[in-house]
């Protein structure tokens, strides 16, 4: 697990003093709203409904117990008992005091935790598979080259005023768990016709008002040039993006209208004044990075499979935890255990700081002190003997962590919605929440199969709702909430957007609505066809007809 250094340390807390005297300044009247705005947002405070937010970034998605230990204490200190993982990997805490911003930034800096660069117009944090280093599918950690990224971008003075913000995804697994085509910049590691590992890198990719899917800038990118070319496209984008108008000032609208093949040429133009210069990444900084991700010290282990199969036999309550929620490890006698927070009735990626107290417990005794945060607002313990596999799933139960609904229907990606967000038109939480009572039965919701509903208070799609297999966008018709549905959504290897259902809906239609979604799909799908695949082969007119009947379906 990566070791901030001192440099890291340092300047985390120099940012922390001169942020306090910013604060100071702005309590006291002597900086107006407007000038301390972009100040706040440097540091990750935003203003927000009914109190400030603070973000606080947990770079491709890594904390220690020590770290998650002190993300509890802030949020017991500084907010109401709790925090909220989001679709970046990140934390937010939802109800922080501006006098107390600065103490709150200063504690989370004593572990090597930062907000700086949370927000803004910048490269933010950098995000990847929640599996990293322990996947059986991983051809190379990617972790390291998103280490490498950090370093290199936080705090780049040629970028730190981009046209918007900026965001970056890397997966080492050819099963993409990090949702890289929706980013500013993907890359998938892969090896090319001479067995060399390298990059293929997207471009283009983004949600909100104006989706796409990112496209293939170049299909394989040497580890070497790994920073010369993101910087080439940086550079590009902050000539070309447009300052004037912020729905088009993402990098996506530019890749879009300019033509991939024309943004490319733009990009290799630059890329060659750079690409053999000081950018070039050394094979030694590779292996000083890759150090700090050394393994742990795992045990020699026979392969567990067989008691467990016993137990698993004995117990199908365990058994039905273990086929969901557990996956296999690249170390035999290992496991990866997925943690969900999304037990029924609660807000999906919200944590007590109790619970992450006793996470960090768990981490401590069964994964060696590690937690990682996945872009489903869940939690994942990576280095788990499958001898205690059946010890910690009797601990999560108690803690409600066990839900066994890994990627099923009711792992739910939510945004806090009007209930938080000063740009929501609805509130996606109480949506979340119905359909969760709706699909209660854990035996129906794993029949139904692999199944994301991914929900949107507003446009801006920080709940991902566009690559959902069912995306939910909430939306203000005269004073009223309703509820727009789209379906066959992806964010995997074979990402795609959803199409429009038809009209919105009422609050209380939805569970309805998507009960007739699923019954519709078991009449069509194919053997243990996924609902994904069911749809692609079919089309959106069956499940148009089945929630609006034909009439309707054949006016819209």
């Amino acid at each position: 697990m990566y070791r901030y250094d001192e440099f890291d340390q340092q300047f985390v807390a120099q940012r922390a003093a001169q942020f306090r005297r910013q604060v100071s300044r702005r309590l006291a009247g002597e900086l107006t709203e407007d000038q301390f705005r972009p100040l706040r947002l440097m540091n990750g405070l935003y203003l927000q409904l009914h109190a400030y937010m603070l973000r606080v970034n947990t770079p491709y998605g890594t904390l220690s117990s020590r770290q998650m230990r002190q993300l509890a204490h802030v949020a017991r200190k500084y907010d109401r008992g709790f925090g909220h993982f989001t679709t970046r990997q990140n934390i937010q805490y939802n109800w922080i005091k501006l006098a107390e911003a600065p103490d709150a930034i200063a504690d989370l800096g004593e572990v090597g935790v930062t907000s700086i660069q949370s927000s803004g117009n910048c490269v933010r944090n950098i995000t990847s598979d929640q599996y990293a280093g322990c996947a059986r599918d991983e051809l190379a950690d990617p972790r390291v080259y998103c280490e490498l990224l950090r370093q290199y971008s936080f705090l780049h003075p040629e970028f730190s005023y981009l046209p918007r913000k900026f965001k970056i995804a890397i997966t080492g697994s050819p099963n993409d768990r990090a949702a890289v085509a929706v980013h500013d910049i993907g890359m998938r590691m892969h090896n090319n016709e001479r067995g060399e590992m390298g990059f293929e890198v997207l471009v283009g990719g983004g949600l909100g008002r104006t989706p796409y899917i990112g496209q293939t800038i170049r299909k394989w990118l040497a580890p070497e040039h790994l920073l010369s070319y993101v910087e080439a496209i940086l550079r590009v984008y902050n000539m070309h993006g447009r300052r004037d108008n912020i729905h088009k000032a993402r990098i996506k609208i530019i890749v879009n209208q300019m033509g991939i093949d024309k943004f490319r040429e733009l990009v290799d133009q630059e890329w060659e004044q750079t690409k053999d210069g000081v950018l070039k990444v050394p094979d030694d900084e590779v292996a000083r990075i890759k150090a700090y991700f050394a393994p742990p010290p795992y045990e020699k282990l026979a392969d567990g499979k067989a008691e467990l199969t016993m137990l698993r036999k004995a117990d199908p309550i365990f058994d039905r935890w273990v086929r969901g929620n557990v996956v296999d490890h690249k170390v035999p006698g290992y496991a990866i255990v997925n943690v969900s927070l999304k037990a029924p009735g609660r807000v999906p990626g919200d944590i007590t700081a109790e619970t992450m107290d006793a996470v960090a417990d768990l981490a401590d005794r069964y994964s060696f002190g590690e937690i990682r945060v996945n872009h489903r607002q869940n939690l994942v313990l990576v280095d788990v003997k499958q001898s205690e596999l059946h010890e910690l799933w009797q601990k999560l139960v108690a803690l409600e962590l066990a839900t066994p609904n890994l990627g099923l229907l009711t792992d739910i990606i939510c945004c806090p919605g009007l209930d938080y967000c000063a740009l929501a038109n609805a509130r996606a939480i109480p949506i979340a929440q119905d359909i969760a009572h709706a699909f209660s039965d854990i035996d129906e919701i794993q029949r139904i199969g692999h199944f994301t509903i991914n929900i949107s208070g507003c446009m801006n799609a920080c709940g991902h709702h566009h690559v959902g297999h069912i995306g939910i966008l909430g939306v203000d018709k005269r004073g009223e909430e309703f509820f727009q549905l789209t379906l066959g959504g992806s964010s995997d290897q074979h990402a795609s957007l959803g199409d429009r259902l038809g009209p919105g809906l009422p609050q209380a239609e939805v569970p309805g609505a998507i009960r007739k979604i699923v019954d519709t799909y078991f009449t069509m799908r194919a053997n243990d066809e996924r609902f994904i695949d069911t749809y692609r082969r079919v089309g959106i007119e069956p499940f148009k007809v089945s929630v609006y009947g034909a009439e309707t379906a054949r006016a819209h």
